[in-house]
């Protein structure tokens, strides 16, 4: 017999009935009951149940009596029936228990920070991360774990079966401008230079096209040192792949069955579209005030400045003169919402940034009622329920601002009327590629132009469009895949063509120099003949946090940081030694000295 089991604790059934067996596991939970001892032991497969008869046992009851929960336990038994009354349906063993004739500590735990078999979700998470260890042996969490592993092995074999080859790129490599800070390696044989950790594997992966690989794929590691929320962790992983000799169509064929065909196995929703829909930014920004809209909020935005426009409202007209827009973002079935209703959108909007936020209510005799209403003829508060869509009975709310900001302040309410008139849809998954996005956009503050996206994409129309358009007009083939309101991932088709690249980072400011010194391993390999190529990296952690429906990441990441990018645990971020800074040439300042004591 195995020193320690014959059986897992999730697999003894009524079929091994009066079988001599041995288990090993954690005490889950013990109670005594008079004249008998019942302990849960638990394994990563399950639980059996466990009985003492006190009065026909060698056992040291002492020893058991003394034994704390999280112990860690090997036993030998016989399989025995429970009575019927004690049957436990909620566990495949829940017809069995195993009568003990043998018990040894294989470790005895202290007394635990919080309770392992209990589904509290209330305990801090502080103390949560800190014990990780113990918290990782709690039911949810680990089935979360679980699921990870499930998913990124079948992600594998879809992309292995699309002929995908799995390649690995350096965790070492340089620094480069990629939208957020570094993570950084000093050298020891290199004073006074620095490693990065990559924040994405986007010129290797080029690269590899370069090199003549087709198809690559893999589970990329990927490093940012930015300020981290519910859905940001500093390490995290992404599907990262790469394609020679396609379109953006091509990508689209791929990647959608590899993402449906993930979510429609491991998910609890359904994908009712056959096809993902494809809308472009400046739909997207109009619609849903957002580049990542949630399609399972029935609302859409209407532009109706044209209505507003030489009105008897004069905050509206003299706002469209100097050049603000009127967005209109219906509210349905409000019109009997009482007044405290009203006053609370508009406070929600004055906490994003809007001075107000103008109402109409068309009751359910198409009367039109609210503050503003009086300041529109019949003729213009027609076309307002036509261009918005209204019904009597509905409210309608308009933002009022700059494109960008009257774009946003819409998203904004949109999203909170879905979530509190109850207009989302639980039970689906939708999906949409999210194309065309702008090449370039407008910095408000410097008034300088810049790339909005993946400096490397394709512009639409080449080096003639850079030439020749005003660059704020310039679309890439850029594309983001959105899942309820969740941005998975974006991607583009590349720009394999130096002269194209020089002149796209010169518009954004960017000499021929920097561009040669900031990507010149990419650059110099485009000389030597480049494919055609794009690519796409969803986001493992944000799939699998949709897929087990958690808010938030670290929930499905086996050891993750915290909300400040401390590791609990393992103590880390932590000061190394004089002599470790030394061999690493480097000298602390004095605020960081300071911070230290």
């Amino acid at each position: 017999m195995h020193k320690y089991r014959t059986h897992n604790c999730g697999e003894l059934n009524k079929s091994y009935i009066l079988k001599d067996v041995k288990l090993s596991g954690w005490v889950h939970s013990k109670r005594d009951h008079g004249g008998l001892v019942f302990i849960d032991l638990r394994d990563h497969f399950g639980i059996t149940q466990l009985v003492i008869n006190q009065a026909d046992t060698n056992l040291n009851l002492d020893q058991i009596s003394a034994i704390k929960l999280e112990s860690v336990i090997t036993i030998d038994g016989k399989v025995v029936e429970r009575s019927i009354e004690a049957y436990n349906p909620n566990i495949p063993s829940g017809e069995i228990e195993v009568k003990i004739s043998n018990l040894n500590v294989e470790s005895a735990a202290n007394q635990i920070p919080f309770q392992v078999n209990e589904k509290n979700e209330n305990y801090p998470e502080e103390l949560r991360l800190e014990y990780r260890f113990l918290d990782l042996r709690r039911e949810k969490i680990h089935q979360n774990i679980i699921l990870r592993s499930q998913v990124i092995s079948f992600i594998r074999s879809q992309m292995i079966a699309n002929n995908f080859l799995e390649i690995q790129t350096p965790i070492l490599t340089a620094s480069s401008p990629e939208g957020a800070r570094d993570y950084l390696v000093p050298s020891r044989l290199h004073p006074g230079k620095f490693y990065a950790l990559p924040q994405a594997p986007q010129q290797f992966k080029q690269l590899l096209m370069v090199s003549g690989f087709d198809r690559y794929f893999q589970i990329a590691p990927c490093f940012r040192d930015e300020d981290l929320r519910s859905d940001r962790t500093p390490e995290f992983y992404q599907l990262d792949l790469e394609m020679s000799f396609i379109t953006q169509d091509d990508v689209f064929n791929i990647v959608e069955p590899v993402l449906k065909n993930v979510f429609e196995k491991f998910g609890s929703k359904k994908i009712p579209d056959a096809k993902f829909e494809k809308i472009t930014y400046d739909q997207a920004m109009l619609k849903y005030g957002i580049d990542k809209p949630d399609l399972r909020n029935p609302i859409i935005i209407s532009e109706v400045s044209e209505i507003f426009a030489g009105s008897d409202f004069s905050i509206f007209t003299r706002a469209i003169e100097q050049g603000s827009v009127i967005r209109a973002i219906p509210a349905p079935k409000c019109a009997s919402q009482p007044r405290s209703f009203f006053d609370k959108m508009i406070e929600f909007a004055q906490s994003v940034g809007s001075k107000g936020l103008a109402y109409i209510i068309f009751d359910e005799n198409g009367e039109a009622k609210g503050p503003i209403a009086k300041f529109l003829n019949t003729e213009k508060l027609n076309q307002l329920k036509q261009t918005a869509n209204l019904n009597n009975g509905d409210a309608v709310f308009f933002a009022c601002s700059k494109v960008k900001e009257a774009a946003k302040i819409a998203g904004l309410v949109r999203i909170k009327l879905g979530h509190d008139l109850g207009l989302i849809a639980d039970d689906i998954y939708k999906f949409c590629w999210i194309i065309d996005f702008p090449m370039y956009e407008l910095n408000d503050e410097t008034g300088k132009v810049e790339f909005s996206h993946n400096p490397f994409s394709m512009p639409q129309g080449g080096l003639e469009a850079l030439q020749n358009q005003d660059p704020l007009t310039i679309k890439a083939y850029q594309y983001d895949i959105v899942c309820n309101g969740v941005e998975l991932s974006s991607g583009a088709i590349r720009n394999h063509k130096p002269e194209i690249m020089y002149k796209a980072f010169e518009i954004a400011g960017y000499g021929k120099e920097v561009v040669e010194k900031q990507f010149g391993g990419m650059l110099n390999a485009f000389k030597y003949g480049a494919p055609p190529h794009g690519g796409i990296a969803p986001g493992i952690d944000r799939m699998i946090m949709l897929i087990a429906d958690e808010p938030n990441i670290r929930e499905i990441i086996a050891f993750p940081m915290n909300g400040k990018a401390q590791d609990l645990m393992m103590k880390a971020p932590i000061q190394v030694s004089e002599k470790q800074l030394k061999d690493l040439h480097i000298e602390l300042n004095r605020k960081a000295k300071d911070a230290l004591n």
